[in-house]
């Protein structure tokens, strides 16, 4: 009893004492956002980055490296097959993400998904489509994995110190931080990943095709990858419209977008349409979904019936057509309408060193180069260690041969085993190492026959490391290596290229230009990147314009709404609209922000206009250190109506000015010292490059800048020939206010 009182008397609540007064409570506390942001955000953002969604130059994230790994430690590479739950649980050992994780991770590299060019995991069961949205997996208890025979090629000299092995999670296990793939596997398999800020999609390329460009790099740096690489090759085939300026871009600056468009098949006795490989980038039930859209709203009327008849020989999608119906007329259209012709954009981010890099195509390759390089001279040196550690213990069999009988003699007159060693080593002169492989020779080993067998051995292993030691101190030997690995992989793994090519699309095929209503239109651009659109109508009740603080109109263009609008930004980019694609506004409001209108990329602002109605004539553009090109504007004219083009400028100074001319007209041009320059557009030679950077037209002192550049009639007036001079380069002279058309100041 008293016992039961005393385990109350513990259990009950301490009484809270209501004047207790808390420090710190009810305060609100103020903390710096950016420092939370920094101790918070960033290492999780790192993280991400680093640890989870960036692919490294081996081609794979951590997690696919995880599982491949495990998979190679389980013996998967040779043998049968085992069950996919099985491969999980046991790669939960090094990524204890989840089961469900994991096991997305395998169906994605299997064979029966179809997402990989060449597959690593070699798959039994149902394993889902990539171009299906509605063709689940099954569980991982029904299917069943193994590796595939390219993995062998992922995993190759793993053991001989080509990479480096850091601990698991928990310290348990040791895993590599790269697999020493043994051809450019970045390349040749896709890879998406999202991240913090930055995302990587890297698109597939022909086995063959790479392997080849990696040899011609080995032989000439310089090598132009795209007569060797001819565009990306996609696991589900389509038909590739091979851009070269978009190649060019792709290859040299890791970005760009693909056009592909899916392949059919037209049977005229059942007037159907059998579509059987469409772009990577859709699936067939968002084509299925478009179609039916199109259909229920009588935008597309030529359809009887539509089918999705994918089995398990393949995608297939059926159209009927009613009668008299054109099929290639009514595919223009659909590609025009449907996913059935889609983009593939490309960011080629990778990890290189632990740091996010976007790289082109051929400094991925070079990448490899220099990583593959490391793993054969890391195998060879392993190689080289373990000659020479052979070659120390014959050499002190060599000593002992010369005289067996004392060997014989010292161990049988020892009296304790212990000793047997170090009386060896004092009677043949030799090291522990030496004297512990000679004490463990078998007595049947003491024969003539092992005697020579063994001599033999050393002079090889000699001239093995003499070989070995040639391979590290030359560089041509190491790429010789390599070369003749590509040639290898490229013979027993490569596969005909299952995208074909075009060279170009017809317009009318691509895109049908909608008609655009034709009426008379003033566009105002601002310096901070607004637009406006306004009727003349609206332009006479309020002519007063409002604008941001601080911005000021630098355009001002009476034109008709269907003209041409050439933007340029601070990354060399242009964007192609025309001005019915922004809406009708009033002098009263702002106007639209162009880099969102147009969907600019973060941190990309627009820095000038160039409005034409059919691209004749030229651009002229001004930069800040002083030079000024000229280019034809129809270098900007596309038949496939893109909407933005890279390299659309020089990207080696910033764009001050833009302006569109007909005829050569003068320009006033002003430094921050305050000079003036007046030039005419004429003495700025023509080029044919978009992104030249044209020529010197002002003398710039150090530190100075051309900060405005306007035509000489809007600003100047009065004694105008004092800022113009015969020759170019030139300097200018100072401005002075009275001279200025708008009676503002320059300086």
């Amino acid at each position: 009893m008293p016992r039961k009182k005393k385990e109350e008397e513990t259990a009950a609540p301490a009484p809270v004492d209501e004047n207790v007064y808390i420090a710190g409570a009810g305060i609100t506390r103020e903390d710096d956002v950016a420092e939370t942001l920094r101790k918070n955000y960033m290492p999780y953002t790192m993280s991400v980055i680093i640890s989870r969604a960036i692919p490294e130059i081996d081609g794979f994230k951590p997690s696919h490296r995880k599982l491949l790994y495990t998979m190679y430690q389980m013996g998967l590479l040779t043998g049968q097959r085992t069950k996919s739950a099985n491969v999980v649980g046991q790669t939960m050992k090094l990524n204890p993400h989840g089961d469900q994780a994991i096991y997305e991770t395998m169906v994605r590299m299997a064979r029966g998904n179809e997402t990989l060019l060449h597959p690593y995991v070699d798959s039994k069961g149902n394993f889902g489509k990539a171009y299906s949205r509605d063709m689940a997996y099954a569980a991982s208890r029904y299917t069943e994995v193994k590796l595939a025979k390219i993995a062998e090629e992922l995993f190759r000299d793993i053991n001989k110190d080509t990479v480096d092995f850091v601990p698991n999670y928990d310290n348990t296990m040791q895993e590599p931080t790269l697999l020493p793939a043994t051809f450019p596997s970045v390349l040749v398999n896709s890879n998406l990943g999202i991240a913090v800020g930055m995302a990587s999609s890297i698109c597939p390329f022909n086995l063959a095709e790479v392997c080849e460009t990696t040899v011609a790099l080995l032989k000439d740096p310089d090598h132009d990858i795209s007569l060797t690489l001819k565009a990306p090759d996609f696991p589900g085939g389509g038909i590739l419209y091979r851009d070269p300026e978009v190649l060019r871009e792709v290859y040299e600056n890791g970005r760009g977008s693909f056009r592909i468009r899916s392949r059919y098949e037209y049977f005229r006795d059942s007037r159907c349409i059998e579509v059987t490989e469409i772009p990577p980038s859709t699936s067939v039930e968002a084509i299925m979904d478009k179609v039916i859209d199109l259909v229920k709203t009588g935008k597309v009327k030529e359809i009887a019936d539509i089918r999705d008849e994918t089995d398990k020989n393949g995608l297939k999608i059926a159209i009927d057509l009613k009668r008299g119906v054109d099929p290639d007329e009514f595919m223009k259209k659909m590609f025009r309408l449907t996913p059935l012709e889609d983009t593939f954009s490309c960011n080629f981010t990778l990890l290189i060193g632990g740091v996010p890099k976007l790289l082109g195509a051929k400094q991925i390759l070079l990448e490899w180069i220099e990583f593959r390089r490391q793993c054969i001279a890391r195998r060879t040196q392993y190689d080289l260690n373990g000659k020479l550690a052979r070659l120390h213990l014959l050499e002190g069999l060599e000593k002992i041969l010369l005289d067996i009988d004392k060997a014989i003699k010292i161990i049988r007159e020892t009296e304790e085993e212990k000793d047997v060693i170090p009386n060896l080593m004092i009677g043949f002169g030799i090291d522990e190492i030496q004297a512990n492989f000679i004490a463990e020779i078998r007595l049947r080993h003491l024969n003539r026959e092992y005697i020579l067998t063994r001599v033999a051995e050393t002079e090889q292993i000699r001239k093995d490391i003499d070989e070995l030691r040639e391979i590290l101190g030359n560089r041509k030997l190491i790429d010789r290596i390599i070369m003749k690995e590509q040639a290898e992989v490229a013979k027993k793994y490569a596969q005909p290229r299952r995208t074909k090519l075009a060279d170009f699309f017809d317009e009318a095929d691509s895109e049908e230009a909608p008609k655009v209503p034709d009426y008379p239109v003033t566009i105002f651009f601002t310096r901070e990147g607004y637009f406006k659109k306004i009727t003349p109508q609206s332009l006479r009740m309020s002519g007063a314009q409002r604008l941001k603080e601080g911005d000021e109109i630098i355009d001002t263009i009476e034109c008709k709404n269907d003209i041409n609008l050439l933007f340029f930004t601070n990354q060399s980019n242009c964007y192609k609209a025309k001005a019915a694609d922004f809406d009708e506004t009033k002098a009263s409001v702002i106007g639209d922000y162009v880099p969102s209108k147009l969907g600019m990329a973060e941190g990309e602002v627009c820095t000038g206009m160039i409005a034409t109605s059919d691209f004749s004539g030229n651009g002229v553009f001004f930069y800040d250190n002083g030079k000024a090109a000229k280019v034809p504007l129809n270098a900007y004219e596309t038949k496939l109506n893109r909407k933005k083009l890279t390299g659309a400028c020089s990207s080696k100074g910033n764009l001050v000015r833009t302006a569109g001319i007909t005829d050569d007209r003068e320009f006033a041009v002003f430094s921050t010292n305050g000079r003036c320059l007046l030039i005419n557009s004429a003495l700025i030679p023509l080029k044919t490059t978009k992104s030249t950077q044209g020529v010197q037209v002002m003398t710039l002192r150090k530190g100075q800048t051309v900060r405005e550049v306007a035509p000489s009639e809007v600003i100047v007036k009065g004694s105008m020939h004092r800022y113009r001079s015969k020759n170019l380069p030139a300097a200018g002279a100072l401005f002075h206010d009275t001279d200025a058309q708008d009676g503002v100041s320059r300086e």
